[in-house]
């Protein structure tokens, strides 16, 4: 049952009845499913060491399963929800934006990073986004949809496949890409759960980031639930003037209530929250703004990601000089509240959120 919690703005484009994904299916659900095609319990957990630590492409992969029960469960079951479209390197292959075609024919993008000491994957939940961030490509167009835990979880397969085919394992998982997960939430939890499972990919909760642009109620669940996340939250402005220009739904949630919500967030968990903040010359980036800024945050847990705007065609925004931008961080950690300047990847494969898919639909016949 969709909640308030899940969609505030109707999708224009909701979720049809499709086929059954494997990735959308509990490890019970899978074992109910291959019984009702004759096979045994333990056929099920076969199947599922293959979909999650071997990470089969698809059911043929499964080769300890009898033929037979493969081809049956084909018949009504569909193992990957998404089909990759294309995909784009940058940074000498560091950095891997890949675009994904749904079976509805949904344009979904996600973005692969190496570093030298981690490998992170940025999974988008939405397509589209509803909250119409005035700095964002994604919510140019809107909301299509919401997309399925399975959806999400198959760009974390693939992620997972592209960084062992380079002799690497997927360490942190960021849900920082196309839509807000808190529109779309009783996915989003049962997405973290399958990861989360010691079963499935044993993924820890611990390097995984959900970020919000400020839904509250969103906040508040995930401070009831035992999952120990990172939460993020794009503020990007310390003032309700300046938020509800950049952050519509900040008109809905304030600043000083979503402060509040943070806060006590933080109380019930014991975690610390990173601050997304990013930086547009001229429109946030001042020192009145960064003073403004750390009294705001300061004495609270938080560490602030100041992050330099990506240039987009299609926005009036610029990107601050060098200087502006460590300045703005030097205010930040003079004033006690701790501060570090991350410089986006990948600008040159339209590394922003939704530019690739638009890209991509503008030339499509």
């Amino acid at each position: 049952m969709t909640t308030q919690t899940d969609i505030l703005v109707q999708p224009r484009s909701p979720s049809r009845r499709l086929l059954a994904t494997y990735y959308d299916l509990s490890a019970d659900e899978i074992e109910t499913h291959l019984r009702a095609h004759g096979g045994q319990p333990f056929r099920a957990r076969q199947a599922e060491e293959w979909a999650w630590k071997h990470l089969a492409r698809d059911f043929s992969d499964m080769r300890t399963l009898p033929a037979a029960l493969r081809d049956a469960i084909a018949t009504d079951l569909t193992f990957d929800p998404l089909t990759l479209e294309r995909d784009f390197e940058a940074d000498q292959g560091d950095t891997v934006k890949m675009l994904y075609r749904t079976r509805d024919g949904q344009l979904v993008e996600t973005v692969l990073m190496f570093y030298p000491d981690r490998v992170t994957v940025c999974v988008s939940c939405q397509v589209g986004c509803a909250v119409g961030c005035a700095f964002c490509a994604t919510g140019l167009g809107g909301l299509e949809r919401n997309l399925t835990a399975g959806e999400m979880i198959s760009q974390v397969i693939d992620a997972s496949r592209r960084a062992r085919a380079r002799d690497r394992e997927l360490t942190n998982l960021v849900m920082m890409g196309m839509g807000e997960p808190f529109q779309n939430l009783n996915e989003t939890l049962k997405f973290v759960r399958s990861l989360n499972d010691p079963n499935r990919l044993g993924f820890g909760a611990r390097r995984i980031t959900i970020s919000t642009s400020g839904i509250v109620p969103g906040i508040e669940k995930l401070a009831a639930e035992p999952l120990q996340v990172n939460l993020a939250v794009s503020l990007h402005a310390p003032n309700n003037a300046l938020r509800d220009t950049l952050v519509p739904i900040n008109k809905r949630w304030p600043v000083e209530t979503l402060m509040a919500a943070i806060d006590a967030y933080m109380k019930k968990t014991g975690r610390r929250v990173s601050i997304e903040y990013a930086l547009m010359k001229g429109i946030n980036s001042n020192d009145a703004t960064a003073i403004e800024l750390a009294q705001l945050l300061k004495g609270r847990h938080m560490h602030v990601n100041i992050i330099p705007f990506n240039p987009v065609d299609l926005l009036p925004f610029e990107r601050p000089q060098p200087a502006d931008i460590d300045r703005f961080a030097a205010i930040l950690t003079d004033h006690g509240v701790p501060a570090t300047v991350r410089y986006s990847r990948g600008l040159e494969i339209a590394a922003a959120c939704g530019q690739l898919r638009a890209r991509h639909e503008a030339i499509s016949p």
